[in-house]
């Protein structure tokens, strides 16, 4: 039997604050400007940071929307987000990839749809998707540090929100949406979504749907492809083609005092791993979602649900032979009740609830069938001062996991079988000060605790993507951790800058060390180093662990006016900087940690005149020596260069976005410092090289 167990949160909800055309205050302290909208487009967006509405947010939070997004997008999460401050990408080739937020990885970082919980096997494999598309994405919303606590121990590294409004928060009076068209010259990607809105005071109904088909992405050097039969060399990232597509119907029904509304989406992928020439992955994802706001009035203010449940499903093809299957079905439940303003405090209680059914059968399956079930009390309140804001969360969960080892084969007996119960308890304070009218000085503190995961309890098998036989401890304990940051604002017209310093020390963090064995296909230790085909042994472990860094953007302005003089034929030039650093060491051994960003530093020229707009940067990345001794390489630095134009126009009552974008100007030859492809198993799976993308936007 496998001892008794535990596992951590704080959390909280979504909030609604009043934005320029559809932008955060969070989105345009961390971004350029924007052409200015119609004033009569000021509507309520959700952000993620901040559960009361406050327009001034404590959390370090990035939000990209509109343009902004739409020139960024990529077929992956990862990528997407990646060279945004403080964010990397875990670049398992073109087709695969999850946030990293400030150096944490895999279940550090919480991935919500709407404020709400859909699971799927990311976190579990770096090979993995994440099934979200960005045509049909509305807004993302990063939350870095402590105060993304609020979401759970397993945000201790940070929150991404993907905004869909699939489920109409507001009443939409008439009918509109968007389409997207879209071609890349590196992969031969062509691409298509659709977003279509309708409504009046009393309903709204979404609908949309998207599709990707895309060939292997083209790199500056030849590679090998070993496909049975066919082996060649190509300027190609083998087995790197992808196709996918899904959609979503949902609606909302209003009344006086609230609104009930429901979803259902769906997402299909089938594309190549890179990790094996041969080998496809099958994915399949649906997600069923309620929810719903009361009204009472009196103390209550608000209650506020969301019902979701998820069946995520992906089988991995041998060639045309299925082979390792998985499943993680999920239910997550969130209800959170503000009250009315009491004096200068004003907050929120809560109840949360997760469940997870987790399977993977076949030969290539390390870990066994589990059940994972958590509930937690969360709160949340804030108090208002002259001179600013105060803010104080909490959370207590309890999360209980078992293994149901292998029962499909009962002749499977390396998964330990039995059930662990885990009590993790997180608080976090956070506090913002208005310092001048430009100047705004924020700090957020919190200790959290989180358990582990089913897998890191539980793993005991051969792991290909990681060209690793991973083994879990039974018996690990809580991982547990303090995290300070520190944050300074400052805001003149065009002119902004923000820079956020933090350090999170762990005093248990759990990852995957080298044991410095070697096992065979069977799990048995092999000592003659003339056998071949064998996997070094990865052990789940606790280490004392600190994180520490720098982030920092910003926008000056070079010519022009601030205002709405851009609505005019006056020129504006802006420019946008950004970089960041982490250092993250393993306390125990005085070694780095794997797999961390290096100094990573850019900039963008970003010109506007009447309809025309274009941008020119460059992302550099600092070469990155700092990696253990063991089973690890060093990359070497590099430069990406990029560009983009747009031309907007209006034809009656659509507006028309053609754009053209340019990435990997120079055709550089570059590796992901924070990919496992490149650090430990396959040196040959470099970035993809130029590309032009050409696209249009169509918004009714």
């Amino acid at each position: 039997m496998i001892p008794n167990f535990r596992r951590n949160a704080i959390g909280v909800a979504v909030l609604s604050l009043a934005a320029f055309a559809g932008t955060s205050h969070a989105q345009a302290q961390d971004a350029a400007p924007a052409q200015p909208a119609d004033p009569a487009s000021l509507r309520e967006v959700t952000v993620t940071g901040n559960p009361l509405g406050a327009s001034e947010l404590i959390a370090p939070t990035t939000t990209l929307s509109g343009d902004k997004l739409l020139l960024r997008s990529e077929s992956t999460l990862g990528e997407t987000l990646n060279n945004v401050p403080g964010v990397s990408s875990s670049y398992f080739g073109p087709n695969a990839s999850r946030p990293i937020i400030r150096g944490q990885d895999g279940d550090r970082i919480r991935i919500l749809q709407n404020g709400g919980g859909a699971p799927d096997a990311s976190a579990l494999s770096y090979d993995h998707a994440v099934p979200v598309d960005a045509l049909v994405t509305e807004r993302i919303e990063v939350l870095r540090g402590p105060s993304a606590l609020q979401y759970g121990g397993s945000a201790v590294g940070g929150v991404v929100n993907v905004i869909d409004n699939r489920i109409p928060s507001e009443p939409i009076n008439g009918f509109g949406g968007r389409a997207d068209l879209g071609y890349a010259t590196g992969n031969k990607e062509k691409n298509g979504g659709v977003v279509l809105e309708g409504g009046n005071d009393r309903f709204a109904v979404h609908v949309d749907a998207f599709k990707r088909d895309s060939k292997d992405a083209s790199v500056p050097i030849d590679l090998n492809c070993e496909k049975p039969g066919s082996p060649w060399r190509a300027r190609k990232i083998c087995n790197s083609a992808n196709e996918a597509h899904g959609g979503a119907i949902g609606g909302t029904l209003f009344f006086d005092q609230g609104y009930i509304g429901a979803s259902v989406a769906t997402y299909r992928s089938t594309y190549g791993t890179v990790a094996e020439d041969d080998v496809t992955i099958g994915m399949k994802s649906d997600r069923y979602a309620l929810e719903g706001e009361w009204r009472p009035g009196g103390i209550i203010r608000s209650v506020h649900a969301k019902l979701s449940h998820t069946n995520y499903r992906h089988t991995e093809f041998e060639g045309s032979q299925p082979g390792t299957k998985f499943s993680n079905m999920s239910n997550d439940l969130r209800i959170e009740a503000r009250h009315e303003k009491i004096g200068n405090f004003e907050g929120l209680v809560g109840f949360s609830s997760e469940t997870n059914r987790f399977a993977a059968d076949g030969e290539e399956a390390f870990a066994p069938h589990s059940r994972t079930r958590s509930n937690a009390l969360f709160l949340y309140e804030e108090y208002g001062t002259s001179w600013g804001r105060l803010s104080f969360g909490a959370r207590t969960e309890k999360v209980r996991i078992r293994s149901l080892g292998y029962p499909d084969d009962p002749t499977v007996t390396r998964f330990a079988v039995g059930e662990r119960t885990f009590n993790p308890h997180s608080a976090a304070f956070g506090a913002l000060v208005n310092l001048a009218p430009q100047w705004q000085l924020t700090s957020n503190l919190a200790y959290t605790e989180r358990a582990p995961k089913d897998y890191e309890l539980l793993a005991n098998g051969p792991h290909v993507a990681t060209a690793a036989w991973e083994v879990g401890d039974p018996n690990l304990k809580k991982e547990k951790s303090t995290g300070f940051d520190l944050g300074a604002q400052w805001k003149s017209g065009a002119n902004t800058a923000r820079v956020n310093a933090y350090v999170t020390r762990f005093s248990n963090y759990i990852g995957l060390t080298a044991s410095g064995r070697t096992l065979d296909k069977e799990g048995q230790v092999v000592t003659d180093p003339e056998v071949t085909d064998t996997l070094a042994e990865y052990l789940y472990r606790g280490v004392r662990a600190r994180f520490t860094g720098i982030e920092a953007s910003g926008n000056l302005r070079l010519l022009g006016t601030d205002g709405f003089a851009r609505m005019a034929d006056a020129s504006t030039l802006d420019l946008e900087w950004r970089g960041d650093i982490v250092r993250a060491k393993n306390l125990d051994t005085d070694e780095p940690l794997p797999r961390i960003a290096p100094l990573r530093l850019g900039a963008t020229l970003v010109y506007a005149n009447g309809p025309w707009g274009a941008r020119f940067g460059f992302d550099y990345n600092a070469a990155q020596h700092r990696v253990p001794s063991v089973g690890a390489r060093e990359t070497d630095a590099y430069t990406l260069w990029n560009a983009a134009i747009t031309y907007r126009m209006k034809v009656q009552r659509a507006n028309l976005t053609w754009y053209a974008r340019m990435d990997n100007i120079t055709n550089k030859l570059a590796y992901s410092p924070t990919s496992i492809l490149t650090t430990t198993v396959y040196p040959n799976a470099p970035l993809p090289g130029r590309s032009l993308k050409v696209g249009l936007r169509v918004t009714f």
